[in-house]
């Protein structure tokens, strides 16, 4: 088959060889200086249609693939000069030709040329047409998205331009669901798109474009057909289950508006096959588009998540699921100077897990096996989310911009587990057990960002930010099992079973605030100063409780097993940069001068902590070119633990896991070097980023753990051994051909870490390799390959597994109304000993029935078409390694049908 295959693409290959000659060419201006990115497209006379299109390298020069004995419109533009037309007729050999820019472009006639260019440049700006990669199977924006030179799209719904994440996704200009692409990609419809304007060095703020470091930052911006304007859009889908057991069902309607004064969205999804619109894992990073302002001054203090592991499925397969899903997007421009914005996202979600475990304990320093613990279980879950933004801006001149946000979260989370445990300490016997625990959190969040920005003249720029962070959390657990897991201070043993529940409540105020002054000394050098504060408390509580066999309470109140804990935490700092552009050279250095202070209260005595520190920060970009730059980051950071590591009472967060905090702890610092290199080439869409990253962190805050084969304690210290991590990635990519794209990626990752293990200082390595590589077509009228290779390789403490994954997709459009899309993965995952050995595949499959030119479509689609029963996984720990297997859900065939407003 894979023979098959190759020989297959080798004689497309080689057909397209034959049936082309080469115009290749030189666009310079009146001085003979060659002009990069100009934009050369090739119009067939006869057939009025583009038969190729090309953008100059650096030198100016440009290849186009075209076809014998045609006469053709060459057409040349370029920003800044005046287009050109020429005619010209090619033969059956090859050509050279030079052509001459006069100053002084047309704007008219410059957009005319862009709107039929596939892919044009125009400053910052790069802009697709959709339509020139269409080949009629595309049903979302993820889709058309795929086929893009130089776009990446991964399983998550994240966008990468050039190697560099899209951080914001607007449609005709406005944003829509700040802070997340996946929404977007997975929903907005392909056919409504006429151009996807890619967005480098973005900005959100106007003033200060121009005096801060912009050029990791992407947006991307959709651009509507004219017939998609000022009206309502979208589609309507039903689907149901064919030949099941168990009804299946897909309800999933989408509607847009947008007008320049309005927009709408609104998505909407209940299904029962898998299809997860909002994942618990998009819902804890979902920020809102919140902008991390206090990353500038060096310290580092994140309010950590006090949840209670509850099991998070891999993208969108478990044993059963349920979902029901609202999400609506607006945007009003009350007039010019303002405009409102928000979202609201309702997700609720009924997951069925079912999982086989083995979790190898290891001796300290060692890869031998102190104790290994072998689950079965089973749980389901209840989710329910909620998002809600309101955004407002207000720009009543060039000068000044007023922008307030509020973000509000809100969740509720219960999850019921049964299972049945065996577990062998030092080759010994095993003991078996079976145990249920109960877990439920319904934790809140309320963010709020108030910012002004002045440009008070030419020189003077100041911006004032403000944040302010409440948040709730009230965990709670139940662990009903049968052993005594922990010898706990007023703990009554003797019971048939051993009932042990824990309350908790958090609560946080965190407010972040400072205000920028920027000084443009010349037009290519700025200073900043910055003035700024963070302040935080919280409180913890918590207790412990035995329910007995007579069902009495007997309250754990030694004060080894409660907390009631106050922590404030104060970071004054004074901050001042200087960036400098210098030639091809910009460089920035920076130093951050802070005072901090801390007290924890907490069984009946205070804690405190004062001192200063002053932390630099250097930053460094080569400009070796238009599109190829080289830049070097260097960050010295002091690195602050929130309430959770500082309680000192114990905590279950797991039936044999117990932890406790230690009010002691001091900040860690951590030193971190990235080097990055970046090179796209529009000539052919060569795509070049490799970045490397080593951090040594100092004074780490680490794990200090006690293990008796069954059961942890554990406690955090601040460690004498410094960890680090080293990590790397690399891609190469390039289209070809005009109808092919390849592309090679690599990512390394490195970490040492020193814990105490049973009283023995333990250092553990760990080494991840990741590598893929894939090829494709994008052909219009044939069908459309793509072929790839995956493997991962997870090396720790001399315990290796591996993961192979060949992959292929197939889509192809025929007889103007069908398109048919399959997709097949097989996974190969095996450890160096063999003794895990496992080898499973997915196979999907879709065809659809569109006439041209109708409202209606009728799909039938086959999820897991193999009935693959389960998939494989590890993961380690500083102290373990685990491998895991999992159900999924059995194979589906689902009738839909789809109406297109």
């Amino acid at each position: 088959m894979k023979n098959t295959i190759l020989i297959a693409l080798f004689l497309i290959t080689s057909i397209s060889f034959a049936q082309s000659v080469k115009l290749e060419g030189l666009i310079t201006d009146s001085k003979t200086v060659g002009l990069e990115m100009a934009n050369v497209m090739a119009v067939n006379k006869a057939t009025k249609g583009m038969d190729s299109y090309a953008i100059t390298n650096d030198k100016g020069k440009f290849v186009l693939n075209l076809k014998p004995n045609t006469a053709y419109s060459l057409k040349i533009s370029y920003l800044g000069m005046q287009n050109k037309e020429l005619d010209i007729t090619t033969t059956s050999e090859n050509s050279i030709k030079s052509i001459v820019l006069e100053e002084g472009g047309i704007e008219l006639d410059g957009v005319e040329i862009v709107r039929e260019m596939p892919v044009s440049i125009k400053g910052d700006t790069i802009v697709y047409n959709a339509d020139s990669f269409k080949s009629g199977t595309e049903r979302k924006l993820e889709d058309l998205l795929k086929k893009l030179p130089g776009v990446e799209v991964n399983a998550d719904g994240e966008v990468e331009v050039e190697g560099k994440r899209v951080t914001k996704l607007m449609v005709e200009g406005k944003d829509f669901f700040d802070g997340d692409t996946k929404l977007g990609v997975k929903n907005i419809p392909a056919d409504a798109i006429d151009k996807i304007q890619v967005l480098r060095n973005y900005s959100e703020i106007g003033a200060l474009k121009g005096v801060e470091n912009n050029q990791d930052n992407i947006a991307m911006n959709i651009k509507l057909k004219s017939g998609k304007k000022n009206f309502w859009f979208g589609d309507m889908t039903a689907g149901i289950g064919v030949a099941h057991e168990e009804s299946r069902y897909l309800i999933n309607p989408k509607l847009f508006y947008y007008n320049p004064k309005y927009s709408i969205n609104l998505i909407t999804n209940f299904n029962n096959i898998g299809e997860l619109p909002l994942t618990v894992q998009d819902y804890f990073k979902f920020t809102g588009g919140f902008r991390g302002m206090m990353q500038k001054g060096g310290s580092s203090f994140n309010v950590s998540s006090n949840d209670l592991g509850i099991s998070l499925l891999r993208n969108n397969r478990a044993k059963e699921i349920e979902t029901k899903f609202g999400a609506t997007n607006f945007s009003y421009n009350v007039n010019k100077a303002w405009t409102l914005s928000g979202f609201g996202i309702l997700s609720s979600s009924e997951t069925d897990l079912e999982t086989k475990s083995q979790t190898n304990i290891l001796q300290p320093n060692s890869s031998e096996i102190l104790s290994t613990e072998n689950r079965q279980e089973t749980a389901n879950q209840k989710s329910n989310l909620g998002l809600f933004k309101l955004s407002s801006s207000y720009k009543p001149t060039t000068k000044f911009q007023f922008d307030y946000d509020v973000l509000a979260k809100l969740s509720k989370q219960d999850e019921n587990n049964s299972l049945l445990r065996e577990s062998i300490v030092n080759n010994n016997n095993a003991t078996t057990e079976n145990i249920n625990t109960l877990k439920k959190q319904d934790p809140i969040s309320v963010n709020q960002n108030l910012s002004l920005y002045y440009t008070q003249s030419d020189k003077n720029i100041f911006a004032f930010e403000m944040q302010h962070l409440y948040q709730e959390e009230d965990p709670f657990y139940n662990a009903n099992l049968q052993s005594q897991p922990f010898n706990l201070a007023d703990y009554i043993s003797g019971q048939n079973r051993n009932n042990i529940n824990q309350s908790r409540f958090v609560k946080t105020n965190k407010i972040d605030a400072k205000l920028d002054y920027y000084y443009m000394v010349t037009p290519k050098s700025n200073i900043n100063v910055t003035l700024g504060n963070t302040y935080s408390h919280q409180n913890f509580n918590s207790s412990i409780f035995q329910i007995l066999d007579n069902e009495t309470v007997n309250n754990l109140d030694d004060v080894a097993n409660t907390n009631d804990v106050n922590y404030n935490f104060n970071d004054t700092f004074l901050g001042l940069h200087y960036k400098i552009l210098s030639g091809k050279f910009t460089f920035t250095p920076g130093v951050s001068l802070h005072s901090y202070n801390m007290t924890n209260e907490q069984l009946g005595t205070n804690n405190s902590q004062n001192f200063f520190r002053a932390l630099p920060d250097f930053l460094a970009i080569y400009q070796i070119k238009k599109s190829e730059t080289l830049t070097y980051n260097f960050s010295y950071t002091n690195n602050f633990s929130d309430i959770n590591q500082l309680a000192e009472g114990f905590i279950f967060s797991n039936y044999n896991s117990l932890t406790k905090g230690n009010r002691l702890l001091e900040n860690a610092t951590a030193q971190v070097h990235s080097l990055r290199y970046f090179k796209y080439n529009m000539f052919n869409f060569e795509n070049i980023t490799a970045f490397v990253n080593y951090s040594k962190r100092v004074d780490a805050i680490k794990t200090r753990a006690i293990f008796n084969g069954v059961n942890q304690t554990s406690s955090p210290f601040n460690s004498d051994f410094a960890d680090e991590t080293l990590s790397g990635n690399g891609s190469y990519g390039r289209s070809f051909l005009k109808n092919y794209k390849a592309s090679l990626g690599v990512s390394l990752n490195w970490s040492k870490f020193n814990n105490i293990q049973n009283n023995v200082l333990s250092t553990n390595e760990s080494f991840t390799q990741n590598y893929t590589l894939k090829a494709s077509t994008n052909y219009k009228n044939m069908p459309n390959l793509e072929l790839g290779y995956n493997i991962v390789t997870n090396d720790y403490n001399n315990a290796t597994f591996y993961t192979e994954k060949p992959f292929a997709r197939l889509d192809y459009f025929f007889l103007n109304s069908f398109s048919f899309v399959t997709e097949y993965e097989f996974y190969h995952y095996y450890n160096n000993t063999k003794t895990v050995n496992n080898e499973y595949d997915f196979l999907s499959a879709s065809l659809i029935y569109q006439k041209k030119g109708s409202k209606l479509e009728y799909k039938v689609s086959g999820t897991n078409l193999l009935n693959t029963t389960s998939l494989n996984d590890d993961n380690f720990s500083q102290f373990a390694t685990r491998t895991s297997q999992y159900t999924v859900q059995p194979r589906y065939v689902i009738f839909s049908l789809k109406y297109n407003l």
